[in-house]
């Protein structure tokens, strides 16, 4: 197995105990530039709040995509959204990555932000 296929089987286990518990969740995906984080609802079919290192207004606020300042400005943001779209409470998957790093800022802020999982 290389290291995609790893983090996809991880992934996978996470996604169908969170399925299972029907719970809203907020999903991280990263790359070597930039981070991604959306809110999904509970049934899987709705995006309900997303944020992104890619959207210009963080573009212009950061000079680098992909390091944990950026993490932290995505995190915050997300709380955001997600409070404005009513959610308070979310299951946090890290779609296979480590629980380390980026990840970890971003999780950080979103809970600063004001969201609980």
């Amino acid at each position: 197995m290389n290291r995609k296929e790893t983090r996809l089987r991880r992934a996978r286990k996470t996604r169908a105990k969170l399925a299972e518990l029907k719970a809203v969740r907020l999903t991280v995906f990263r790359s070597n530039a930039h981070m991604y984080a959306q809110v999904i609802s509970g049934c899987g079919s709705r995006v309900l709040a997303a944020a992104s290192t890619v959207e210009p207004a963080v573009r212009a606020e950061l000079a680098n995509g992909g390091n944990k300042q950026a993490a932290a400005v995505v995190g915050k943001l997300i709380a955001e959204r997600a409070k404005a779209a009513g959610v308070e409470t979310v299951a946090f998957d890290r779609s296979g990555f480590l629980y380390h790093g980026r990840v970890k800022t971003l999780a950080e802020a979103a809970r600063e932000g004001g969201l609980k999982f």
